[in-house]
């Protein structure tokens, strides 16, 4: 048995589909076939601007019942598409899949799925079409998963049943060693870590979502990345560290220019501050990156600095600032002009001088650092959101990323 996934991108037109149709019935020559189908293009976006349209602020169940529509029209059209050319598929929405997850509307996470229907139509020698993205409630009301839902629609229906190999399908040709359209000389990697790849995928990589790479690292289910439009391509596979043939020291760089930085200022030194500042945080789904602590003379307050998605900087600097009030420091600042650049590699841990030779090139060039955090195969660090791309390029060349081993 085999899972596939294909991105917006894949299915954008009926031409499209057809050619996503004519690898499902190949691979279905061979296989079972799960084949997961992601909305048409820009219909996500297209239908977000309508709720938008009718409500200021459009009802979140209602929205989901709205945004799960876009997978389902898709997942139909593959059907069509499969039968017209001999191949017997049935399409199935999240509910009929058996996904359940979490009554959290837009942003819900998967805890369970009962493959029952899924495992029957396959037994009768159809190939199941499942629309992504969505799943349903305990309580039988439609929800979605969030951006990159689909790709974790994709890894979770692969551990549920089994799946020998999970193929994500999308617009390029697998992952590579930095963006090919920031860093020309960029290289395809023939593997990588799923630890590598989570890292990534984390810190601004678009290829696949971080939901999804944790359920394969899990599950250690096998993911090839794959282009739609090159199928006989065998793109870039995901695997166990252990696995690994070779341990770069840095496997690829990456920018996220979706960043701001927060500050929250002379913040009382006691017991649990920290954690009713970020708890604000939590409670309005925010997540924090790249935590800096410092201390002033008299010991008795801290400055607290962090990153977020840009996109989450006014509900962040609003809960902030609500905290900022109950704790009593003294005010919040606010900085849009960042871009997270990241090196990762499984080696890095074994190479201490990496971090100096990256920090030195970006001085050379007049790139200002403005935050640094570090993992055991992760260094990023952040700068001006006009420095970002020029920063990959010089970082990328520094460590002749566009070599092969």
């Amino acid at each position: 048995m085999i899972v596939l996934k294909f991105g917006g991108t894949s299915v954008k037109s009926l031409a499209r589909i057809k050619n996503v149709a004519s690898i499902i019935a190949g691979t279905a020559k061979q296989d079972s076939v799960v084949a997961v189908i992601s909305a048409m293009g820009d219909t996500t976006d297209y239908l977000v601007k309508l709720a938008n349209q009718a409500s200021e602020k459009p009802n979140r169940r209602e929205l989901d019942a709205l945004l799960a529509t876009g997978e389902q029209i898709s997942a139909a059209l593959v059907a069509m598409s499969l039968s017209e050319i001999g191949a017997t598929a049935i399409s199935l929405t999240g509910r009929q899949l058996g996904i359940t997850t979490e009554s959290i509307h837009t942003t819900a996470r998967i805890v369970d799925i009962n493959t029952d229907r899924i495992l029957k139509h396959l037994k009768a020698g159809l190939i199941v079409i499942a629309a992504g993205f969505q799943g349903m409630t305990p309580d039988g009301d439609t929800t979605t998963l969030g951006r990159g839902g689909s790709d974790t629609t994709a890894v979770a229906l692969a551990a549920a049943l089994g799946a020998s190999t999970c193929d994500i399908y999308t617009d390029v040709s697998g992952v590579y060693t930095a963006d090919p359209n920031i860093v020309p000389t960029a290289r395809l990697l023939n593997e990588i870590s799923y630890e590598e790849m989570l890292e990534m995928a984390r810190v601004g990589a678009q290829v696949l979502h971080p939901r999804a790479v944790e359920l394969a690292r899990k599950h250690g289910i096998p993911v090839r990345v794959r282009n739609t439009f090159d199928s006989d391509h065998p793109g870039t596979t995901l695997k166990g560290l252990e696995f690994m043939e070779i341990y770069r020291p840095v496997s690829g760089v990456t920018v996220d220019r979706d960043q701001a930085r927060l500050a929250i200022l002379k913040v009382p030194d006691r017991p649990g501050i920290a954690g009713e500042i970020f708890g604000a945080l939590a409670e309005h789904r925010v997540s924090a990156d790249m935590i800096i602590q410092a201390f002033h003379e008299d010991r008795s307050v801290n400055d607290i600095t962090f990153t977020v998605k840009r996109s989450d900087l006014e509900t962040a600097r609003k809960a902030l600032g609500e905290a900022a009030e109950r704790t009593g420091a003294e005010g919040i600042l606010a900085d849009e002009d960042v871009a997270k650049v990241s090196i990762v590699g499984a080696g890095l841990l074994d190479q201490p001088d990496i971090a100096a030779r990256m920090f030195t090139a970006l001085g050379r060039a007049g790139i200002n650092i403005k935050m640094i955090s570090t993992s055991e195969i992760r260094i990023s660090c952040a700068v001006s959101d006009k420095d970002g791309e020029a920063a990959v390029r010089i970082v990328h060349d520094l460590f002749h990323l566009n070599e092969q081993e």
